[in-house]
Order: structure tokens, then C-alpha cells, then sequence
């Protein structure tokens, strides 16, 4: 083996050695506590600077502020938000517009036309003046007759589901 192979190796084994004897815990632990003090100074720092003397009320009330900023739980890891379904009691719409959007009243036409013009049943009787599986789909959305529930979801997650007939 070379001699550059060979320094290589042992600089390789001193830095593994180095980092058992460092666990992250402990880093972690420090790298907070450092943080927090810092926070603490420049919570000072800006508290004091507003008066030129502050009162010895002043100071008592930033020591315990600063007491309060000292003794706050660190949350380190951000928990997984999990989805939840939105209910309300009276069947009200909560997420959105009480009205349907005109994405959402063209995505119901588009599927429910689809579904009439594959030979499913239809809920309303047939207008005079309907032509086309998409004007009958129009006449049910307007008497809100179609069985769909749209599902309008939030940023985090949230969803709520919310039958056509719901809607102003």
C-alpha cells in the first residue's frame, strides 16, 4: 500500500473516532441552549434600548419576561399533521364559498354528463328542449338533484365533504 493510501486511512479513522465521542444529542443540546441565551440577550437588548434608564419596574418586568422566554418548551421535531375530516352541525358549508365555484359546477356537469351519455339513470324529468347529455346534467345540478358530494380540502389538509344539495 502507498504511504498517501495509508495516511488517508488513518485520517479517516481519527475523524470516525472523533464522532462517537460527539453524539448529536449533545450538540443539539448545546446548539438550544446557545440559542435560547441569544435570545434572551436580544429580548434584553431591545427592551433596554427603548428607554435610555429604564425604572427598576422595567427591569424586574424584562427579567421576568426573560424568565418566561428561558422556562418555554423547544420544539425540535414538527409532528406530521394528520388530515381531519371537518364537520358542522347544522350542515353548513365551513371551507370556502357557500356557493358552489364555477370549477366545481363545470368538473359536476363534465362528470355527470359523462355518467348520462354511459346510460345512467336520470333524476329529473327530460326537459322539452334538451338535446345533449350536458343541457340534461345542467337541468339536474340546477334542481340540485344529482347524488355527488364535493370535497373541498384545505391547505394543512382538512377536508370537508359537502353534498350538492348543501349549497345556496
Amino acid at each position: 500500500m502507498s504511504e498517501s493510501t495509508k495516511n488517508a486511512d488513518e485520517t479517516y479513522a481519527d475523524i470516525d473516532s472523533e464522532d462517537k465521542t460527539n453524539s448529536p444529542d449533545k450538540l443539539d443540546a448545546e446548539i438550544l441552549d446557545n440559542s435560547v441565551d441569544d435570545a434572551i440577550a436580544l429580548y434584553r437588548k431591545v427592551r433596554e434600548s427603548k428607554n435610555k434608564e429604564p425604572t427598576e419596574k422595567e427591569i424586574a418586568d424584562i427579567e421576568k419576561e426573560c424568565e418566561i422566554i428561558r422556562n418555554r418548551q423547544i420544539i425540535t421535531k414538527d409532528l406530521q399533521h394528520k388530515p381531519v375530516e371537518i364537520t358542522s352541525k347544522n350542515g353548513l358549508v365551513i371551507t370556502g364559498p357557500p356557493t358552489l365555484t364555477r370549477f366545481e359546477k363545470a368538473r359536476i356537469m363534465g362528470a355527470r354528463a359523462l355518467q348520462l351519455s354511459l346510460g345512467a339513470p336520470i333524476f329529473i324529468e327530460i326537459p322539452k328542449n334538451a338535446t345533449t347529455s350536458l343541457e340534461i346534467a345542467m337541468e339536474e345540478l340546477k334542481q340540485r338533484v344529482i347524488p355527488i358530494v364535493i370535497k373541498r380540502t384545505l391547505p394543512n389538509g382538512d377536508y370537508q365533504n359537502i353534498p350538492i344539495d348543501q349549497f345556496a
